[in-house]
Formats: structure tokens, C-alpha cells, sequence
């Protein structure tokens, strides 16, 4: 069940919980009323939609209150990071809109982390512990029994010492040993039973290469990289709040700057997975292109699918900052990018059909072609026209076409009238069939007088239909992208997430465009545009000079609703 936006007003009108700590801080003259945050994320793969709200709310907040953003690559794994991901993360956090104060690593902090390890060495507050890593799980007991103290947890000062300092010379193997931190074996948060805060591992590091074989889990570099930046507001999601007691801890033991962590809901998107893991496995095992494949919700994906920053923002912006976890409608999503396009694209006409139906107007004279002056989009006076030609043979999609048509069908019959967009009344005077029964063909007669902007014939007809003209026509290729999984909330599915994807997740369709659109393709001022009642798309960077490729990024009401509905109606 998906809920709407929630917790985002409050009584000090529309402050979400996070600004009103923020403006109490301020007024309180907390940190000389500063405001430093910081997007940290773990550069070893792609960011996703989720990362985008916390993307949002960093820069925002800082952007807002007079403040700055880092960002700072949590840079601790190096057998899963690469500069790769460090490329597409800058690229990302750009096209969102947002530049940083600082471009940092906790790479840069390795040896004053380091350092810092030490100290606690030197206060009997760490030891190194020889104990494989299925042992120590073993000892840290189960949320409703405490732990069981490490053998090597009394080892002395020196000792510890010698050994952490030999750790970090490479004279041990990976998972040789570990340093431990001593906090409390008996308490019920689990993250404060003598966490793990420096492992060994002899990996390539993107940044530091083989000087280090040592590196800080999470949980240490994490706060420390916080203090080290003088960070305000280190903002979090959910999942970390068992995590705050130790970053406290830490703070309080090595007496540095007090960063304080402060938690939100993340975003949770219907049809759709975040998982860093789930992803890379669905793009190493092929289920889609790549990390930017546009049914990815990675914000390369969704770049490439034709998603816009300002309706990304706008997305993240209405969700608002809550405080308790909900599931958000992709249908919000595709409601932000629909209303920005529709307010910002050109109508353009495309003929999306395998076998397009051929439309022969018998008398329009032969050769004869006119140029038809068609507005760009109706909804914003300054887009201005565009030529569009049109001759005796068009394209129209057999779906404009019916022999027998029901009750309420205003679309083209034998003996029936539309309007050609932007063009004339025509009426439908003959069908051609091949040998098969197939119709190929449809002869038609117009009304001069009736052309669009000066028609004189005194004729009304309730259907327009869009159309392309034969000899202009340029094939193009058209990838309809749906939702990549077939069920509501997949993350919660207890089947393998494999099992959950929709096997019409993509459909490759032949197309036929107006010639307007590849000039403008060509010369790269194509941007967003909406194909007249089919939706909205975006060229792709598959495109080629002779065959353009084009991306649905939404369809121009939701279908995916109405679909649903019908088969809930078929199942009762």
C-alpha cells in the first residue's frame, strides 16, 4: 500500500523536522549559526533516485540557510570502488543542478584516521583481535542476549600496539586480524558490541594505490571524516540511527569536533529497487544494458530516458523529508516530468506502426506538395511554428483505421471524416486489400477549403488524427520503456528479485517521423519532445545520421493505472 508525501509542513508552516533543527541551531547560535553539510557517498557504483533526495537535501539545505555542501567520496572498500563510479557521481550531482564546496575523499584522511586509531589504542579503549570474523559473530550474541567477551580483549596497550602497527606494515594476510573497539558486549544495540573498525586488505586502492593494506570500516571513518570537515549536519538515512550512539562515542573518546547525525526516511519507489547490489547485478547479468539503461533508476537512466534535473528536484521537493519510512508512487515521478514537458516540449508527429497504413488523397494532384505551418506546442504562445510537408500519400497508424468501427469511434471509417493535423479534411472513399484480406491502402478524398487556419468549408469532424508524409518520412527506431518490475513493492517480495521483472519492461518499435525532427536531431538543438498522442520522448544517444533511435520517457497519461485496473476487474 503506498502512501502520499507526509511530514513535510509542520506548525512553523512548511519547515520540514530537519530545517526546524537547523533554524534552532542558528537562533540558538550553535557551530557561530554555520550550516556545513555533506553528500558521502561510497563510490562503487552509480547513483540512484534515492540518492537524488539526499542530493536535494544536502545542497538544499545548505543552499537555503547560507551554507556549504562537501562531497566527499566514501572512498574505505578498494575491492569494490572505482573512478569510474567517482566520474559518474560528480557528472550526476552536476546535472541535478548542485556544485560542492569541496571535493573530498576519506581516502585524504587515512593517516589522520589512522592516527586516531592509535590514540585509542593508547586509551585501553581498542584491541586487535586475532579471531576469524564467524567468531566474533558468534560472540556478539543475538538482540535479546548480550555478547561474550573476546579472548584477546585484555591484551595489553603495547601489546596492541606493536600489533595494529605490524597490521598496517602488511605483515598479515587478510582477515588475519582485525582492531576492535571496546564499548559495551551487554547492550542491546547490537552496533555497540566492540564493533570492527579496521580490517586488513591488500587491494589496489583508485586513490592511494598499495600504501595502505589497512583500511576503517565505515563506522570509524564515517564520523571522523565529519569532524575532520567540521560538518554540522550530517544527515543520514533511516537505517543508521542504531549507528549514532557509537558516531557519539567516537566524538566524545577522541574529543573532536561534535558533528552531530541526524536521520530521514529514504526513499522508497513502487516497481522499483535501490539496492546498490540488486542493480549491479541485474546490469552484470544482463537483464538491462547498463547502469543507464533508461529502466534503471539510476540518475544516469533516468538522464537517458529523458528525465529532466528541474522535475527530478521538483520529485524530491513534494515527497518532502519525513521521519518514518513510507512507500512513494513511481506515478508521482512520471506526474513531475509530464507537467513540465507538456508545458516545455514541441508536438511533433511520429508514426509508431510496423506496417503503417498508407493514406492515398485521389485528388490532390500528383507531385503536388505543400508546406503546412503547425504550431510547436499550444501550451506556451513563444514556441512559435514549425514547416511540416505534406503531399498526396501519408502514413497514418492502423489504429486510426477501423472497417467496422463501435459507437463513439471519431477516428477515420469507409465513409467517414477527420482532420490530417494541421493539414485537411479528409474522407475515406475506398479501402485496399491484398490477397490475404490485409488492408494496404486507404483511398481518400480532401476538402481544399478546408485547410487548417483557413478553412472556408463549413465542415466540422470530431476526429484529428496525426499523419507523416510519404515522401518525406524518415524511419526511426522507438524503444517504449515501462517499469522494470512487474510487481508494487519488489523489495519487500520475498521472491528472487529476478523473478519480479517485467517481461514488457521494453518494446522496439519501427517509427516513421517528420523530417523536422531529425534536422533538429542532427544539429543537436533536439532536446524533449512529445510525440502527438503517444507520449513523451527523447532522442537517444544510440542515434545515427541515417537512423535516428528514440526513448519514451512517460506516456501522456498513466496507463500503467488504467492497465492495472482492467485486470483487477478481469480477475473479479
Amino acid at each position: 500500500m503506498t502512501e502520499a508525501p507526509n511530514e513535510s509542513s509542520t506548525d512553523r508552516g512548511h519547515l520540514n523536522f530537519i530545517e526546524q533543527i537547523v533554524e534552532d541551531d542558528i537562533a540558538s547560535g550553535k557551530h557561530r549559526g554555520r550550516v556545513h553539510t555533506r553528500f558521502p557517498p561510497e563510490p562503487n557504483g552509480y547513483l540512484h533516485i534515492g540518492h537524488a533526495k539526499s542530493i536535494c537535501l544536502n545542497f538544499g539545505l545548505a543552499d537555503k540557510y547560507g551554507g556549504k555542501t562537501n562531497l566527499r567520496f566514501d572512498d574505505t572498500n578498494p575491492v569494490t570502488e572505482d573512478t569510474e563510479y567517482v566520474d559518474s557521481i560528480k557528472n550526476d550531482v552536476r546535472w541535478l543542478g548542485f556544485d560542492w564546496e569541496n571535493e573530498l575523499y576519506a581516502s585524504d584522511y587515512f593517516e589522520q584516521l589512522y592516527q586516531f586509531a592509535e590514540a585509542l589504542i593508547l586509551k585501553g579503549l581498542a584491541y586487535v583481535d586475532d579471531s576469524t570474523s564467524e567468531e566474533i559473530a558468534a560472540q556478539k550474541g543475538t538482540p535479546t542476549e548480550p555478547g561474550r567477551l573476546s579472548i584477546y580483549r585484555d591484551r595489553s596497550v603495547d601489546e596492541n600496539l606493536d600489533f595494529f602497527r605490524r597490521m598496517r606494515a602488511g605483515e598479515y594476510p587478510d582477515g588475519a586480524k582485525v582492531l576492535r573497539v571496546k564499548v559495551d558486549m551487554a547492550s542491546p544495540n547490537m552496533q555497540l558490541r566492540d564493533p570492527i573498525i579496521y580490517r586488513i586488505k591488500h587491494a589496489h586502492h583508485h586513490r592511494t594505490g598499495n600504501t595502505w593494506c589497512i583500511y576503517p570500516m565505515y563506522d570509524f571513518a564515517h564520523g571522523q571524516s565529519d569532524s575532520i570537515e567540521q560538518i554540522t549536519h550530517s544527515l543520514c538515512t533511516l537505517e543508521f540511527v542504531p549507528h549514532r550512539p557509537l558516531y557519539d562515542w567516537f566524538i566524545e573518546q577522541l574529543n573532536i569536533f561534535p558533528s552531530r547525525q541526524y536521520e530521514f526516511a529514504r526513499l522508497n519507489l513502487t516497481y522499483t529497487v535501490m539496492s546498490k547490489r540488486k542493480l549491479k547485478k541485474l546490469v552484470e547479468e544482463g537483464h538491462v544494458t547498463g547502469w543507464d539503461d533508461p529502466r534503471m533508476p539510476t540518475i544516469a537512466g533516468i538522464r537517458r530516458r529523458g528525465y529532466t534535473p528541474a522535475s527530478i528536484r521538483d520529485f524530491c521537493d513534494r515527497i518532502g523529508v519525513a521521519r518514518r519510512d513510507n512507500l512513494i508512487d513511481v506515478g508521482l515521478l512520471e506526474f513531475c516530468i509530464r507537467e513540465e514537458l507538456n508545458k516545455t516540449t514541441p508536438r511533433v508527429m511520429a508514426v509508431l506502426d510496423e506496417k503503417p497504413l498508407k493514406l492515398v488523397i485521389t485528388n490532390y494532384d500528383e507531385g503536388r506538395e505543400e508546406i503546412m505551418r503547425i504550431e510547436n506546442n499550444p501550451e506556451d504562445a513563444s514556441s512559435g511554428e514549425r514547416d511540416v510537408p505534406f503531399s498526396r500519400d501519408v502514413y497514418i497508424e492502423r489504429d486510426d483505421f477501423m472497417e467496422v468501427p463501435p459507437k463513439k469511434f471519431f477516428r477515420l471509417f469507409p465513409g467517414g471524416m477527420v482532420r490530417l493535423k494541421g493539414a485537411y479534411i479528409i474522407k475515406c472513399d475506398e479501402v485496399i486489400k491484398d490477397e490475404t484480406g490485409e488492408i494496404t491502402e486507404l483511398r481518400c478524398s480532401y476538402i481544399p477549403e478546408s485547410r487548417s487556419g483557413s478553412d472556408t468549408s463549413g465542415i466540422n469532424v470530431k476526429g484529428t488524427i496525426h499523419w507523416v508524409s510519404v515522401p518525406h518520412a524518415v524511419e526511426a527506431e522507438v524503444r517504449l520503456y515501462d517499469r522494470l518490475f512487474s510487481v508494487e513493492n519488489p523489495a519487500a517480495d520475498e521472491r528472487d528479485f529476478q523473478e519480479l521483472l517485467n517481461p514488457t519492461s521494453l518494446e522496439v518499435v519501427r517509427a516513421f517521423v517528420e523530417p523536422a525532427l531529425v534536422d533538429a536531431s542532427r544539429s543537436g538543438s533536439l532536446t524533449n519532445v512529445q510525440f502527438m498522442r503517444k507520449g513523451y520522448f527523447i532522442l537517444d544517444a544510440d542515434s545515427t545520421p541515417e537512423r535516428p533511435v528514440f526513448n519514451r520517457t512517460v506516456t501522456l497519461k498513466d496507463a500503467w493505472a488504467k492497465e492495472q485496473n482492467k485486470g483487477e476487474v478481469k480477475k473479479g
